[in-house]
């Protein structure tokens, strides 16, 4: 409340303004995480707010000075908000990767660890241009989009696409040994390409793809995911057999067309859990028909190639492998990952949003089981 005798703001309730803004990337109050360097209050009810910034390029500066601006100002008695920028040293960013990760000399993979509620997909595909990776992220836009905490790892380290279909600019932010994830439509996105310049291609062998993705998980700092998705590159090499080995608990979403050609690559790519040991989620068939302007469909790829790659991962594996959904071919798909909004939220009454909307209100749903996770019995010798 104003002071009494001068008519200016009090400082706690200047404080506990702060206190309610998060930064943009850790999604934690300023204060909390020694951002606040220090605040003025002057007579005539101005307040001058001082604010480190992670880093000088920190490319949410503009964020985090809105955000500052729009909380102070709601202060009784507060008649203009200075916002001032410093950056931390060293010792202070040192600091702030203690408060958010703990002491831990090494970097986990929290993903990996037995109490993780996080559920781990990842999509996969036996053959490039099947769409796998239209499918990854506009299955993320439209888990954001029911209030979920999403994130996306581009594991396709030679063939890098999602930055472009999320229309990610941004490029990480590193906090001591820490990695910030840039953002778009409310999901964290990690990719090979925000680190390479141009178009550089990535030309690396197996130690180093493992290592990147060991990276990805372990020094990226994604906060509390309810779901995180990977962009698996086609196949069963190198990428896929890392990812089991790191993240154990991870499901996969095989992706294929109704090709039985493309099918029958499919179903190796799924048929790898049986040496893995993972879970398959299901099957997405992706280019299922093309709808044409009188109401009857074209099968531009043939039919029956999902059920096929169901049924067949059924039988091998022992448990039921559905078919989650047929996404029909939709030129809006495209148009829409070249501008870098998915179509699920550029065009969500199109045929092809309402199919990966419906896959991914399934995945929304689903609970998570007790593989993995300790529950805290003890035996009792009787």
């Amino acid at each position: 409340m104003p002071d009494q005798l001068t008519g200016t703001p009090a400082l706690d309730a200047v404080n506990a303004a702060l206190a309610t803004v998060q930064d943009p990337e850790i999604n934690r109050p300023l204060p909390e995480l020694g951002m606040v360097k220090d605040v003025q209050i002057e007579a005539d009810g101005t307040v001058r707010v001082e604010v480190y910034l992670t880093v000088a390029g920190c490319p949410m500066r503009q964020t985090i000075t809105d955000r500052v601006t729009e909380a102070v100002s709601g202060v009784p008695g507060v008649t203009a908000v200075q916002v001032g920028l410093d950056v931390m040293s060293d010792e202070q960013r040192a600091e702030l990767r203690r408060t958010v990760r703990g002491d831990a000399a090494d970097p986990v993979i929290p993903f990996s660890q037995p109490g993780s509620l996080t559920r781990v997909y990842a999509v996969a595909s036996g053959k490039g241009g099947v769409g796998k990776s239209s499918v990854t992220v506009n299955l993320a836009a439209a888990l954001a989009k029911r209030g979920l905490s999403v994130g996306v790892v581009d594991a396709d380290i030679y063939g890098h696409s999602v930055p472009r279909m999320l229309g990610v600019e941004d490029k990480p932010t590193q906090v001591d040994n820490m990695i910030m994830p840039p953002q778009a439509f409310g999901v964290k996105v990690i990719s090979i390409g925000m680190f390479t310049p141009g178009n550089t291609p990535v030309v690396w062998r197996g130690p180093m793809l493992h290592r990147a993705l060991q990276q990805f998980l372990a020094d990226v700092w994604w906060g509390d995911l309810d779901v995180l998705l990977l962009d698996l590159p086609p196949g069963t090499g190198d990428v896929a057999i890392s990812i089991a080995q790191l993240l154990p608990n991870a499901e996969i979403l095989v992706v294929t067309t109704p090709q039985l050609a493309a099918a029958e690559v499919a179903e190796r790519a799924g048929a790898i859990a049986t040496q893995t040991h993972q879970q398959v989620v299901g099957v997405i068939e992706n280019m299922s028909w093309l709808e044409l302007p009188d109401g009857s469909r074209m099968e531009v790829f043939g039919s029956g190639g999902g059920q096929t790659v169901s049924d067949a991962l059924t039988r091998t594996l022992g448990a039921r492998v559905p078919l989650l959904g047929q996404i029909p071919l939709d030129t809006r798909v495209r148009e829409a990952g070249d501008a870098g909004a998915p179509v699920v939220l550029a065009e969500p009454g199109s045929p092809a949003a309402q199919a990966m909307s419906a896959v991914a209100e399934g995945l929304a749903v689903r609970q998570r089981g007790l593989s993995g996770m300790s529950l805290g019995l003890t035996p009792v010798r009787h």
